[in-house]
């Protein structure tokens, strides 16, 4: 079998061989036929910290990848199209709300193996992770958490098999890091909620087929809503020209005079502290996320470096690209203990939003300053779509700013040991 550096050298040699037209062609097949070859690092026999559970819910997520979503990923983010045949796939290995109750559907898994579920699926693509993230934290956890039973049953089985998709309304075009300033609002009308405002940067929306959308009521109360697709004056524009989560649908939601059925909004919780909860859920399954994709450019700057060769030797025998090597994978290992160790604190209940917050910003930015240093390894070849580097850099750049900004949860963990909030 030929190692990558002899494969990218032979495609190269023939591309000449072919008319444009018909090479483009061959080389998209041969893209989709080209092996996913990742081996997950483990410096510190990590996996011994596991149960096997965990391992066998890890394995089939990590096959799963390679099986569907590395043949199609680059093309999916060249072509900025979040490729839907991956929802049956995603639901059928548990992604969508694995830690809910198997009587709503879930799979009722603990806190460590939703978190290795992310790892391995953003090592595929931050954006596939996204959908599965916002699904399962964002949208089956608050109405776990804060719904009725009726709404329980009525969403949550569908929401886990990916019958049914939905998406998280916080944001708004001038609260971003300040969500408690939204202007989205709802007037009660005696029999429903009339309900207006506008959301953005939302994931999932211009497919989602139900919104939980956090808004002000006529005292300024922050409450949380179920909106339906179809429901007259809800809209989903979707948002182009992204640089980053090119495989990812972003849009917005537009409310406008939307009736929202009295038995949609969520009673158990109300206040900011009812979507800053969901958030605790999604950035703790980011913090797991951004190890996959570390780990993805680490596993390929590794592998280049031991073949490709430059003044008769191998560049991984020079002293430079070792410590690029080196540094990558001794911040993988920090992180891979900082989730688990975060995860077990989840698992018992112990852990505060501010320890979410410190493995969200440190893992992430573990990530981006790895798959920079993994493209120099690659030198040009890092550029291009024969490695997924170079998506994981652009992906990361929006990981590092949602659900919380790296400076915002900086200022997070201040507060935390000073006592004094500095926004």
């Amino acid at each position: 079998m030929l190692n990558q550096v002899q494969h990218d050298v032979l495609i190269e040699s023939i591309k000449d061989c072919f008319p444009a037209k018909t090479w483009l062609h061959l080389l998209e097949t041969l893209h989709k036929m080209k092996p996913d070859l990742f081996q997950a690092p483990d410096y510190y026999n990590i996996d011994e910290l596991l149960t096997d559970e965990h391992k066998m819910v890890r394995d089939a997520t990590r096959e799963f990848v390679k099986r569907e979503v590395s043949p199609i990923i680059e093309d999916s983010a060249q072509k900025a199209e979040f490729p839907k045949q991956l929802i049956n796939g995603l639901a059928e290995i548990g992604a969508f709300g694995p830690y809910i109750p198997e009587e709503y559907g879930g799979a009722g898994l603990d806190q460590i193996s939703y978190g290795l579920i992310m790892q391995e699926i953003e090592r595929g693509d931050s954006g596939i992770r996204s959908t599965a993230s916002v699904q399962s934290s964002l949208v089956m956890y608050p109405i776990f958490k804060y719904g009725t039973e009726e709404q329980k049953k009525k969403f949550l089985p569908k929401l886990a098999s990916g019958e049914m998709i939905g998406c998280f309304g916080l944001t708004e075009p001038d609260h971003g890091s300040n969500p408690g300033g939204m202007t989205t609002n709802f007037k009660d009308k005696g029999d429903h909620y009339l309900l207006n405002g506008a959301k953005m940067w939302i994931s999932n929306s211009p497919f989602a087929d139900i919104a939980i959308v956090w808004a002000k009521n006529e005292e300024g109360r922050i409450h949380g809503l179920i909106a339906e697709r179809g429901m007259e004056g809800f809209t989903t524009p979707e948002t182009h020209n992204k640089w980053s989560l090119r495989a990812s649908a972003t849009g917005e939601l537009i409310f406008d005079n939307v009736k929202v059925p009295k038995e949609n909004l969520m009673p158990n919780k109300s206040g900011l502290g009812a979507p800053l909860g969901c958030l605790d859920s999604a950035r703790y399954g980011i913090a797991w996320g951004a190890i996959g994709a570390a780990m993805d450019c680490y596993d390929i700057a590794l592998r280049y470096a031991k073949e490709r060769e430059q003044f008769g030797v191998p560049i991984g025998s020079k002293q430079l690209q070792q410590k690029k090597l080196a540094e990558m994978i001794t911040e993988i290992t920090k992180a891979q203990l900082m989730a688990w160790r975060l995860g077990t604190l989840r698992n018992e209940g112990k852990a505060t939003s501010a320890q979410i917050s410190m493995a969200k910003r440190n893992n992430v930015e573990m990530a981006i300053k790895i798959a920079r240093e993994a493209r120099q390894v690659l030198g040009g070849m890092g550029i291009t779509g024969e490695y997924s580097i170079m998506r994981h850099m652009m992906n990361l750049e929006s990981v590092i700013t949602y659900e919380g900004t790296h400076d915002i949860h900086l200022l997070i963990t201040g507060m935390d040991i000073t006592g004094h909030a500095a926004f």
